[in-house]
């Protein structure tokens, strides 16, 4: 056991520190040529809708398969090769750097007050339209960002590499990039796509509001809120997210930092609007991007802390 907590800290240590070299062949870029093969091959027809519970699972028994392989091997080897195997499969399948990177590319033109630059960074890591965004909206891009894939893209994944080791985060990446790829309401994929996006849901389900509350109770609340006031308004905001899951997240951040967050976006020229988030006391400001980051490194390191913990005591128990 206690080997296994060594390969989750220096694979987010090592995602800390390194990220995702892109040079690297990198596992996701694999498990997405497989659901691009089987989707191009089952999404069409009456069975889509089942072909779609096919399609998730055989890739993530196969991303699960492959991590598992690998590390069976490298432990059969000795328990260092075993260790620093799995550490290596972490450390890939997390996006803390990645995350604070494409924060900080869109930060540096916005301190700049170059704000064509700060859209088109943005637009490399939302969806939305960006070409007429003032500097509060490309700071609500940038945080809603940050702070939903928090979840997405560190803690959820630590949270079943702690259940399962560097096998169940790559069964969770493979189900979670299922989702990015084909889980949308929309004519191509509403029927294929449902089984991606609701496991990718249930995935998600305990890992969000774990680092939500995190995310409340251990970093600076800008209002001076009492923690009953603070529940109080994440619980009310949170269930108004599209998503079951990312709105604990952002709610969070919203409380904290005294900002309200979702709001009016556009996708190729149709306007959605978002639920509103938080209190606005204070405007959106370019600072608010690196506390979103904070916010994010705080939650990873208490999230860490507490399933390191849970997993000795159950060990000793």
């Amino acid at each position: 056991m206690m080997v296994h907590l060594l390969a989750i800290a220096a694979g987010l240590l090592l995602d800390r520190l390194i990220g995702d070299p892109p040079s690297w062949p990198h596992p996701v870029r694999w498990i997405g040529a497989l659901i691009s093969k089987l989707t191009a091959k089952w999404n069409h027809g009456p069975n889509a809708f089942l072909n779609g519970f096919w399609m998730a699972g055989i890739v993530a028994a196969s991303a699960f398969s492959g991590a598992y392989f690998l590390v069976f091997i490298g432990y059969s080897i000795h328990w260092l090769a075993g260790a620093a195997i799995e550490a290596l499969l972490i450390a890939a399948g997390l996006a803390q750097k990645s995350l604070r990177d494409a924060a900080e590319e869109v930060y540096r033109p916005l301190i700049e007050k170059d704000l064509p630059a700060a859209r088109e960074k943005l637009g490399w890591i939302v969806g939305r339209d960006t070409d007429k965004l003032d500097e509060s909206e490309i700071t609500r891009g940038v945080v809603e960002t940050v702070s939903e894939n928090t979840s997405d893209g560190v803690t959820a994944p630590l949270f079943w590499a702690f259940l399962f080791g560097a096998p169940g985060l790559w069964l969770y990446k493979a189900v979670n990039t299922c989702d990015s790829m084909v889980g949308y309401k929309n004519d191509e994929f509403h029927q294929f796509g449902y089984a991606s996006a609701r496991l990718d849901d249930v995935m998600n389900w305990i890992p969000s509001r774990i680092t939500g509350l995190l995310i409340l109770l251990a970093t600076k609340n800008e209002r001076s809120m009492t923690i009953r006031q603070r529940f109080v308004e994440w619980k009310r905001d949170a269930k108004k997210h599209p998503s079951p899951n990312s709105g604990w997240l952002e709610a969070a951040t919203a409380v904290q930092l005294g900002i309200e967050l979702g709001g009016v976006n556009t996708y190729k020229g149709i306007v959605s609007n978002r639920a509103r988030m938080g209190t606005p006391i204070f405007p959106l400001e370019a600072h608010h991007i690196h506390a979103a980051v904070w916010h994010m490194n705080v939650a990873t390191f208490w999230f860490f802390i507490l399933f390191s913990l849970g997993r000795v005591w159950l060990e000793l128990a």
